[in-house]
């Protein structure tokens, strides 16, 4: 109980955040990609087990920063990067695939992580934020033998539309499609409906000059189509944890049926969608004690 209030407590202390700033030590670089060049962030020693952070639609690479340290500092190496057409990894997208194709999709996202962990010490613990999260367990299913344990954080508890579980408004999805969805979300983000600090919004603002809007659209229809392996999943016997919040857009019960689906141990912290930013001390609290189960 004193180390978890100990956490909770470091949460709570937290105040504003230049997120632009890297954390000491960590280095700045790109990795490639089937879409393209990806930005990319790493810090800890590099032969340390590796830990791989991916962030959602309209996120970035430094959704992760409060937690680099954390991680580092327990002996491991992390990784985080933006996805093909995010933020700084605007230039990677569909056109550039071998062949080009028209839109961002699951099969784009999925074959730019497995590239992603291909490219170091594997087996890594993975971590999908949001969107993330259903592009990670369709690369799990896929090669199984890259992943040392999978972390879901707030990431969408089902499959095929995913939309229609979030509170109060998730019966409308289906009625205004993809784009008017997206156009919704990207408003609520940039009117601050989340009530982040004055930091957290002008750089979550900065970033969406740099994010291409074609990659929000196809990321949000994309969600709105996502492929059911609830099953394979479960089948797969590494170490799981659903991260989810009292907050979120989803309500907790449909994430505690989904971890149980899964097999995954179930977190619920007091906080909403980006226990990373708000509850880092606590999140990396429960991953570590997951990566020592594996």
């Amino acid at each position: 109980m004193t180390l978890i209030d100990d956490a909770r407590r470091k949460d709570e202390a937290l105040g504003e955040i230049d997120w632009r700033a890297v954390p000491e030590g960590a280095v700045r670089d790109t990795v490639a990609a089937p879409s393209g060049a990806l930005a990319r962030l790493s810090a800890g020693p590099e032969d340390g087990q590796r830990v791989l952070l991916v962030p959602g639609a309209t996120g970035s690479k430094e959704d992760f920063v409060l937690m680099l340290p954390l991680l580092t500092a327990a002996g491991y190496r992390v990784e985080s990067y933006d996805l093909a057409g995010q933020y700084e990894s605007a230039g990677a997208g569909p056109e550039r695939l071998t062949p080009p194709r028209p839109r961002y999709d699951y099969r784009l996202f999925v074959d730019d992580m497995l590239a992603v962990l291909a490219q170091g010490r594997t087996p890594a613990h993975v971590l999908g934020y949001s969107f993330a999260g259903l592009i990670a367990q369709q690369a799990l299913v896929e090669r199984p033998e890259l992943f040392a344990s999978l972390t879901l954080l707030t990431s969408p508890p089902a499959s095929g539309q995913v939309f229609r579980g979030v509170k109060r408004i998730g019966r409308l999805s289906d009625r205004v499609g993809a784009r008017a969805s997206a156009s919704l979300m990207l408003w609520g983000i940039r009117s601050n409906l989340n009530r982040v600090d004055a930091s957290r919004l002008a750089f979550v603002r900065g970033r969406f000059a740099l994010t291409r809007r074609s990659s929000v659209d196809d990321i949000v229809a994309a969600m709105m189509d996502t492929p059911d392996v609830v099953d394979e999943v479960a089948a797969i016997p590494i170490p799981k944890l659903v991260a989810a919040s009292e907050h979120d857009l989803w309500p907790v019960a449909q994430y505690r049926a989904y971890a149980a689906r899964i097999g995954a141990e179930l977190v619920v912290y007091e906080t909403g969608h980006s226990p990373c930013e708000t509850a880092p001390h606590q999140l990396t609290r429960d991953m570590l004690r997951l990566f020592a189960a594996s």
